[in-house]
C-alpha cells in the first residue's frame, strides 16, 4: 500500500511513523520544515482532564504511546509524567471539576481532589487563594520541537520519504489513488491522509467536504530560568475566558505560560501569527494568580503560531465521505498535543486494516453538513 500524508507536524510525522511500521510506503509531503507549523507553537501539555469525553478513547491510547516514545523513536522527547494539576478559585469552578470526574470516570480518568491544605502541602507556591484542584498524576508534559522530527527520523528509518519544503499544488483523485503535485514534482499514491493542520479545510474543500474551520495562534511565553518549584503541569477550572491560563516549568528551569490571552485570527497566506506585547501584561496576571512568584520573573521570549479551531472544538479524523482512498487527521483545535502519538496510531491502524479500535464517529469528516 501506497500513502501520501500532506503535512508534517506531530499528527502527519506520527501517521508516517505508524504507517511505515505496518509496512505501508509512505511519502511524507510538508510545505515548510517539519514540526514548525502548530506543533512547535505548541504549549507541550499531555493531558486528559477537560477533554470532550468522545476524545478520552484517543487520549489513552496516545498517553499509552508517550510512555514508550522514549524506546520507540531511539530518544528523548522530554516525555515526563509529573502529573496535571487544574486549580479552582470559585464555587462554579468546582462543581464543574466533580461533574466533569464523574463523567470521566467511566472512560478511565480518575481525578483526584485536592483541598487548599494538600494543595500548599504538596504544591507549595501554587494557588495561594485557590479552594480546591483536581490532580491527575499520569499525564504530564513533551517537548514540542523534539516530538515531531523524532517522529519523521523514526519514520525515515522505516523507509518513509520525507519532503520538506514543497508547496502543494493540483491534487488530483485519478479513481484507482492519487496524484499531488509539488514544487518538488509530483507524488502518486493509492491513499491521501490529509493532516494539514490549519490548511486542511482547503484540502478537504477539493473534495467537496466543507468544514467550518477559522485559523488562530495563541499567545505564549517563557521566562528566564528559575530555580526548581513547580513539578506538574498547571492550569485552571473557571468558566472565565480572560482567568484561562495554564504554565508548567522545565527541567532547565524556565516557566513557559500561555492562556487568557485571546487567540488571533491567522491569515493561512502566509499562515504566520506574531505575539502582541500589547497583550502580555494581561496574561501575566491571570498566570501569576496560578503562580505568584512570576510577578517576579524576567520573560525572555514570546511567540505565537497557526492552529486549526472547528466550530464544535472537535477534529476532524477518519475517512472521506465523498473520495475512497482520502483519510483526515486535522483541526484538533488547539489541544492536539497530547493526542499525536494516539492520531498517528489510529490512523495508521484505520488506513491499513480498514477498521480502528478506537471510536471515530464523533470526528467524521461529515458531521457538519448532517447538522445542517
Amino acid at each position: 500500500m501506497d500513502v501520501i500524508v500532506l503535512g508534517g507536524g506531530l499528527m502527519g510525522t506520527a501517521s508516517a511513523y505508524f504507517l511505515a511500521r505496518r509496512g505501508a510506503r509512505v511519502t511524507l509531503v510538508e510545505r515548510n520544515r517539519i514540526g514548525t507549523g502548530a506543533t512547535v507553537a505548541s504549549f507541550g501539555n499531555i493531558r486528559r482532564t477537560g477533554r470532550h469525553l468522545s476524545q478520552l478513547p484517543l487520549a489513552q491510547r496516545s498517553l499509552r504511546l508517550w510512555g514508550e516514545a522514549e524506546r520507540m523513536l531511539g530518544r528523548d522527547v522530554e516525555f515526563r509524567a509529573t502529573g496535571h494539576i487544574r486549580l479552582i478559585f470559585d464555587e462554579g469552578g468546582l462543581a464543574d471539576m466533580r461533574t466533569y470526574a464523574e463523567a470521566a470516570r467511566p472512560w478511565g480518568l480518575e481525578l483526584e481532589e485536592l483541598g487548599p491544605r494538600e494543595i500548599h502541602a504538596r504544591f507549595p507556591g501554587l494557588g495561594p487563594e485557590a479552594i480546591a484542584a483536581s490532580f491527575s498524576p499520569q499525564d504530564g508534559s513533551g517537548n514540542p520541537r523534539l516530538i515531531a522530527p523524532a517522529f519523521a527520523e523514526a519514520a525515515r528509518k522505516l523507509g518513509a520519504e520525507i519532503v520538506e519544503g514543497a508547496e502543494v499544488g493540483k491534487i488530483t483523485s485519478t479513481g484507482s489513488g492519487f496524484l499531488v503535485a509539488s514544487s518538488k514534482g509530483t507524488f502518486a499514491a493509492g491513499c491521501l491522509l490529509n493532516t494539514a493542520g490549519a490548511w486542511g479545510a482547503r484540502i478537504a474543500a477539493q473534495f467537496g467536504e466543507e468544514v467550518p474551520l477559522d485559523a488562530r495562534g495563541p499567545q505564549m511565553g517563557v521566562t528566564e530560568p528559575v530555580p526548581h518549584q513547580v513539578l506538574p503541569v498547571v492550569g485552571i477550572w473557571t468558566r472565565d475566558k480572560h482567568h484561562g491560563a495554564y504554565l508548567r516549568q522545565v527541567e532547565r528551569g524556565n516557566i513557559v505560560f500561555g492562556g487568557a490571552a485571546e487567540r488571533v485570527a491567522v491569515n493561512l497566506d502566509p499562515g504566520h501569527a506574531n505575539a502582541d506585547p500589547m497583550r502580555l501584561p494581561v496574561q501575566l496576571r491571570a498566570v501569576a494568580r496560578l503562580l505568584p512568584a512570576i510577578a517576579q520573573v524576567a520573560i525572555i521570549r514570546t511567540w505565537s503560531g497557526c492552529e486549526g479551531y472547528v466550530r464544535d472544538m472537535l477534529p476532524v479524523m477518519g475517512r472521506s465521505a465523498t473520495t475512497p482512498g482520502l483519510f483526515h487527521a486535522f483541526g484538533f483545535s488547539g489541544h492536539g498535543f497530547q493526542l499525536g502519538p494516539g492520531v498517528g496510531d489510529a490512523m495508521a491502524e484505520l488506513i491499513t486494516t480498514d477498521h480502528c479500535e478506537t471510536p471515530l464517529h464523533d470526528f467524521r469528516v461529515d458531521r457538519f453538513g448532517r447538522a445542517a
